[in-house]
This record gives structure tokens, C-alpha cells and sequence, in this order.
């Protein structure tokens, strides 16, 4: 059932003395875009007469096919909730159209659409609960991000150890008044590192959720002072930033991933969908874990899963399956972190899931034992490989996975690898300050 009407929306706006509306959509690599439109134009915009340049978007397109229409879901419409100089400000997320009326093939939105059509073509319904790491920084003089903080805090502290206490408290609320269901925020392992989880939700909500969670909380820091980022690895000698993702497979109202009569509780289908995910992880990790300092952060000894493996008893491995059963049975994906463009991810994950079930894949016995102190020899008898160690190396399984490389089309794909091979030539060629400590006096 639709939550909004475009009457409804008329007289809210009205109402509330909103002067502007964003309108909102996401680039292929995530980065949240808008076209601002004053309440006069809403009718325009309701009517799906917006349009842009999707040449001047990365990824998007060619200058001669470059004239774009933004289309409104009515149902993403809210009122950001801090202040702004003259009126209020709201947002609509849109879905990016082609001039003919077919949806544009290179737009995120529609790249999960298409997974979760095919899913619903199946029965099934498909539910994400994310879990968002960031860090609080400082700002220096002039405004500008930095790395330094007041905090010491570590896991699960308070003030007056957790200075971003404040920032964090005064985020929760304002996602409150967005509609978010906050169901805990905590200080994190590293210092000035935090997490906020909110209720899961369909997954296109659920990615829509997950942009919005981003702007808010970056907007809430900047009032506070602070900078927050969900860069993976902003520092050296701690834990990095995740995004775990909690899925669950509904059909009919009932969660198809449980089993009571399993020993551990989970389905034939539960077992199918971690088969897909474990044959896919190395295919799907340019995906999750998209940038050239993702691979900073999947490194032993700080937390993270590099190790393609499942278990039910422990969170080494990449693929965890948390206790609650019944409606709560869901699996955990460890590996994706928060600079992820979340509809390809959620596309890429559900598409290995249902290539799972689709093929009756099988997967490896669960491990139980903490992957991170098996050896190398015993990795090996087990079958249990690495996801990959850069973003060269991944973007190379993402180019040899065609399931995967499927599940965001070919629009997308080049456009993406395209610009993943150049972020890693750039990379691999800059001269580091480490490399330069290392070596300079040395030979």
C-alpha cells in the first residue's frame, strides 16, 4: 500500500512551510545527487517532468544521450529535520528515466528493482537489517577534515571517554524524526569510531535507508563541529569502518530460512542462499567493498572477515549466522563496508543468494573454530579461500563472474570497471610517505 498520495504530499508540504525540495538519486558508485526544485515546481517534479544531465554525472552517460528524467517515489518523501534558514527543506528519491519512458539502465535503484522483481517472480520477499560503522573527526582551522580526536573510547563506553557521545545521541533523534526506528547506537572498538543500527526493512527501503542514514549523520556532525566519514580505514593501527548486512528471505509471510526440525535451525534454502554467497564472495567484493582502501581494512588481526567461510558459532568468518531463530533467522555478511553504493550491493548479494537456491548449491561444513588462528596448511584442507586482497584483484573477479556481473547489467559494469582500473593505476602509482620512510635512506 502506498504511504503517500501526491494530494497528500501537496498539503504536507503546504502545511509546513517547506520552500524546497531535493531531488535525490545515487551515481553507480554510490555518491548521493540532487536537483533542488522550489515547492512551486512540485508539481512538475510529481508529474515526472524533471529533467537533468546525466552527462554530467560519472558513469551515467554520453553527452548525445545525456537528457534524463528524474521520477518521484512518492513514498520516500520527508522533511529534513534540521534547520534551515528560510523554510523547510524536503526530499524525494527518484528513479532515473530515459526520454522514451524506459527506465535508464546505468541507475543503481533500478539495477535492485530488477533482483528483487526476480525474486518476487519466485515468492519470495527480501529484508536487509544494515549495521553502519563511521568515525567522528575533528576539523582543523579552516574546516577541513582531519584524523585527529578528542575521543579514547573504546567498545561500548561512555562519556566522558566518548566524546562524541552528544554528536552521536543528537544523530539518533533526528533519524527518529525522519521515521528511522533506532534499535541501538554505540561507541565502537576504535577510538572516535561509533555504530547506529535501525530497524531492517524490504530491501530497496532498506538501501534508500542506508543514503539517507549517511547525509544525516554526516550533516548532524558538521553541526557538532565534527566530520564523519564512513571511509573504511581512515587510520592506522585500529579497526576499520563495516557495513554488515543481516538477510532474510520471506514467502507469504513466513521466514524461509528456518527450520526448526535442523539442528541449527536454518532451511534447505537457508543452506542454498550461503552456498551462492560463499561461490559468489570473491565475485561480488568490488562490489562491497569498492574503493583501493576497502582492502586496508580486510587485513588479519583487526576484526574483519577475509576468509570465505560460515559459521553459526563464531564471527571470524565471512558469512555469520546469528542465534535468533523463527522470524529473526537471518545471515550475516561481514565483509561490506559503508562506502559501498548499497543497491548494487543488496543486488549483487541477493542475486548469489538465489543462484544458490536456484541450483541447490551446497555449501562447505560450517567452521566453528576461529578461522583467523588456522594456518595457512589448514585453510587449505578446508577449502577455505581469501577474498581478494585489492581492488585490482577484485575488479578482476567481478569481470570473470557473469552471475554477478548479470546482476548489475553491462551499462553498469563497464562504466564501473572502467573506473575501479583507473582509481587503481592512480594508486599503484603514487609514491606513499611510507614507502619513503622505508626506503629512502635505505638504498
Amino acid at each position: 500500500m502506498a504511504k503517500y498520495s501526491k494530494e497528500e504530499i501537496f498539503r504536507i508540504v503546504r502545511e509546513n512551510d517547506v520552500h524546497f525540495i531535493r531531488l535525490q538519486f545515487a551515481d553507480i558508485f554510490g555518491t548521493l545527487k540532487n536537483v533542488t526544485i522550489t515547492a512551486s515546481q512540485l508539481e512538475r517534479a510529481l508529474d515526472n517532468k524533471c529533467m537533468f544531465d546525466g552527462s554530467s554525472i560519472e558513469g551515467f552517460a554520453r553527452i548525445e544521450e545525456s537528457d534524463m528524467y528524474l521520477r518521484p517515489d512518492l513514498d520516500t518523501f520527508v522533511i529534513f529535520p534540521w534547520t534551515t534558514e528560510v523554510g523547510a527543506t524536503a526530499r524525494l528519491i527518484c528513479d532515473v528515466y530515459m526520454p522514451d519512458g524506459t527506465p535508464f539502465e546505468g541507475d543503481p535503484r533500478y539495477c535492485l528493482k530488477k533482483a528483487l522483481r526476480r525474486a518476487a517472480d519466485m515468492g519470495y520477499t527480501f529484508n536487509v537489517g544494515p549495521e553502519l560503522e563511521f568515525f567522528l573527526f575533528n576539523l582543523d582551522e579552516e574546516g577541513h577534515a582531519t584524523t585527529r580526536s578528542f575521543d579514547r573510547g573504546s567498545y561500548f563506553d561512555m562519556g566522558p571517554a566518548d566524546r562524541g557521545e552528544i554528536c552521536r545521541r543528537d544523530i539518533c533523534l533526528t533519524l527518529e524524526a525522519m521515521g528511522f526506528e533506532i534499535e541501538a547506537s554505540h561507541h565502537e572498538v576504535a577510538p572516535a569510531q561509533h555504530e547506529i543500527d535501525f530497524k531492517y526493512s524490504e530491501a530497496l527501503a532498506a538501501a534508500d535507508n542506508i543514503m539517507t542514514f549517511k547525509l544525516a549523520v554526516q550533516t548532524i556532525a558538521q553541526q557538532h563541529g565534527l566530520c564523519a566519514t564512513f571511509m573504511p580505514k581512515p587510520c592506522f593501527g585500529v579497526c576499520g569502518s563495516g557495513m554488515h548486512i543481516n538477510m532474510s528471505l520471506f514467502k507469504d509471510g513466513v521466514n524461509v530460512l528456518y527450520n526448526e526440525a535442523d539442528k541449527l535451525g536454518l532451511s534447505d534454502m537457508a543452506y542454498n542462499f550461503i552456498a551462492g554467497l560463499i561461490k559468489h564472495g570473491r565475485g561480488f567484493t568490488a562490489l562491497t567493498n569498492p574503493l583501493v582502501n576497502s582492502y586496508k581494512r580486510l587485513v588479519p588481526g583487526y576484526e574483519a572477515p577475509i576468509y570465505i567461510a560460515w559459521s553459526a558459532a563464531n564471527r571470524s568468518p565471512l558469512i555469520r549466522i546469528p542465534a535468533t531463530r523463527g522470524t529473526g533467522t537471518r545471515i550475516e555478511l561481514r565483509n561490506p563496508d559503508p562506502s559501498c553504493n548499497p543497491y548494487l550491493a543488496m543486488a549483487a548479494c541477493l542475486t548469489a543468494g538465489l543462484d544458490g537456491i536456484v541450483n541447490g548449491l551446497t555449501p562447505p561444513p560450517s567452521t566453528d573454530a576461529n578461522v583467523y588462528e588456522l594456518s595457512e596448511e589448514e585453510r587449505e584442507q578446508l577449502g577455505i579461500e581469501n577474498l581478494p586482497g585489492n581492488l585490482r584483484e577484485a575488479i578482476s573477479e567481478l569481470r570473470h563472474n557473469p552471475v554477478i556481473r548479470g546482476a548489475i547489467g553491462e551499462h553498469i559494469f563497464k562504466r564501473y570497471y572502467s573506473a575501479k582500473k583507473d582509481e587503481w593505476h592512480r594508486y599503484n602509482t603514487r609514491i606513499t610517505q611510507w614507502e619513503l620512510e622505508e626506503y629512502l635512506g635505505r638504498y
